[in-house]
């Protein structure tokens, strides 16, 4: 007698066993057929019952995005899958890294992921700091959505939730701007659920994860990915890298050469804007710095 197939989302990766979750609502621990592709928190999936609270993966659902990290051999592995926007979170403490962040839209612009900039922790800015903030984020602020909020204190949080709202998100950032804290405040019962999560897969609070998906209660969902790996540049060339700053597109057909890496290449029309002010020149050198740290030309 045959196993019915059941639709399923993947919820959490634990080693070799996925958390899938049935339309019910209910968890179980399964594991992948080997002809299946590796699955990932975030796929739709097609799973059969195997006993109580286990199964197997059959099947792995078309996705309309797919975020992957370096694994080893060189080869890539899927972390998150079918998202629609990157909340991308930085804080004056500890002080921000722009050269990340730009490398956090890099990946976004390449993997067709809207990317929204989160400040947290405005609640510490001081007049100086809030005008160094204000001059840093100049340029992005005319190209990305910017939000602005503090888990501590709850401002700009109502905002927040809307741009979540109905969306599959992930959140990026270094350690310490506060992705924890906005969690917290975004999923007030996270915890029971990774405790819930924990029973149901016989695995302690403290077992390793490489992500970890909650539902929102005004809609939508939210992964929650340990680590930076994932925004890593591998599997970028100097066209993909040049296509994530969304302020060359314009300029980039403009240039003599289609391979031009707008360094000193002759006739770069990238180059040419930067110099007349149409280009951030702070963007333009972070760009230079990213191309540095490609592997073809490092």
């Amino acid at each position: 007698m045959s196993v019915p197939l059941r639709s399923g989302l993947v919820v959490a990766h634990y080693g070799r066993g996925w958390a899938v979750e049935d339309e019910q609502g209910d968890i179980f621990l399964c594991h992948a057929l080997r002809r299946v592709p590796v699955p990932c928190v975030g796929d739709r999936v097609r799973w059969e019952q195997t006993d109580p609270g286990h199964g197997r993966i059959v099947e792995v659902l078309p996705r309309k995005t797919l975020l992957t990290r370096p694994g080893r051999g060189g080869r890539l592995r899927p972390v998150a899958a079918n998202l629609d926007q990157v909340l991308i979170v930085i804080a004056p403490e500890p002080p921000y890294d722009l050269l990340l962040v730009d490398q956090y839209l890099v990946v976004c612009e390449n993997h067709d992921l809207t990317p929204l900039i989160v400040v947290n922790k405005i609640d510490l800015l001081d007049p100086a700091r809030r005008q160094r903030l204000n001059d840093d984020l100049a340029p992005y602020r005319a190209l990305y959505p910017v939000l602005e909020v503090s888990a501590k204190t709850g401002l700009g949080i109502t905002a927040l939730r809307d741009a979540l709202k109905d969306k599959a998100s992930m959140f990026a950032g270094q350690s310490g701007v506060g992705k924890s804290s906005l969690l917290r405040t975004l999923i007030p019962d996270r915890d029971v659920r990774i405790g819930e999560l924990s029973a149901t897969t016989r695995r302690g609070r403290h077992t390793t994860t490489t992500a970890m998906l909650f539902h929102l209660p005004e809609g939508g969902i939210l992964i929650d990915t340990p680590g930076v790996a994932v925004f890593g540049l591998a599997g970028i060339d100097f066209r993909q890298l040049a296509h994530g700053y969304r302020e060359f597109r314009p300029y980039i057909p403009r240039c003599r050469f289609n391979d031009c890496r707008h360094v000193d290449d002759l006739g770069c029309a990238v180059r040419k804007a930067v110099e007349q002010g149409e280009i951030s020149q702070a963007r333009y050198r972070r760009y230079l710095k990213l191309l540095g740290k490609l592997p073809e030309i490092s």
